[in-house]
């Protein structure tokens, strides 16, 4: 089945558009597969970068859209990334970046194509268990920017991907978000005795 990406804003495109026409901005750029690349790069794969900000015991989550990462093709294979973030000003470029994650989001995305159900890819940030996750939204008409995730919607880690969490294996938000709200939850203090 394939994904339904929803469409990133036109001034975020054209923001990453404009930063790779900059010589400036890719040679500053702390991307050496970028600069080194042959050829043309090109934005691809816009998907809506959202943060969950909050867990609670009650697995109750808070998210806000955080930006827009453009995947950057060069050739046959994705080299860099590259985000964009909403100012008071509308869209604009953030950064360019590379790493694991790239070919993380690669590999989880053809993953997902391979599935039954359509679904609408996003990203989705825990920044407190430092993890980032495919989540495969099941209402493919729905508003990429807007929402949280949904009890059967499903989540991929991307590598690297938290200690006893593994990556590109699809989880259903119901399953993973309470192992995600135990891990972010923070220890209680020991008790400590009071002297006799």
């Amino acid at each position: 089945m394939p994904l339904l990406v929803p469409p990133a804003p036109a001034p975020a495109l054209r923001s990453v558009l404009t930063a790779l026409g900059s010589p400036t901005a890719v040679r500053e750029a702390r991307t050496p597969s970028l600069r080194t690349s042959p050829g043309p790069a090109t934005p691809e794969l816009p998907l809506p970068i959202h943060v969950l900000d909050e867990l609670t015991p009650a697995g109750a989550t808070a998210t806000r859209l955080a930006g827009w990462r453009f995947l950057i093709r060069c050739g046959d294979r994705a080299v860099a990334a590259a985000e964009t973030r909403l100012t008071p000003d509308g869209w604009a470029f953030s950064h360019f970046f590379e790493g694991p994650y790239i070919a993380s989001t690669e590999r989880a995305l053809r993953q997902a194509e391979t599935m039954q159900q359509p679904y609408q890819p996003r990203l989705l940030s825990v920044p407190g268990l430092y993890m980032l996750t495919l989540w495969l939204h099941g209402d493919c008409a729905a508003d990429g920017t807007t929402g949280h995730p949904a009890a059967t919607d499903l989540l991929v880690p991307l590598a690297p991907a938290p200690p006893g969490i593994p990556a590109h294996r699809p989880h259903r938000v119901a399953d993973l978000l309470p192992v995600l709200t135990h891990r972010a939850t923070p220890a209680p203090a020991p008790l400590l005795s009071q002297p006799a």
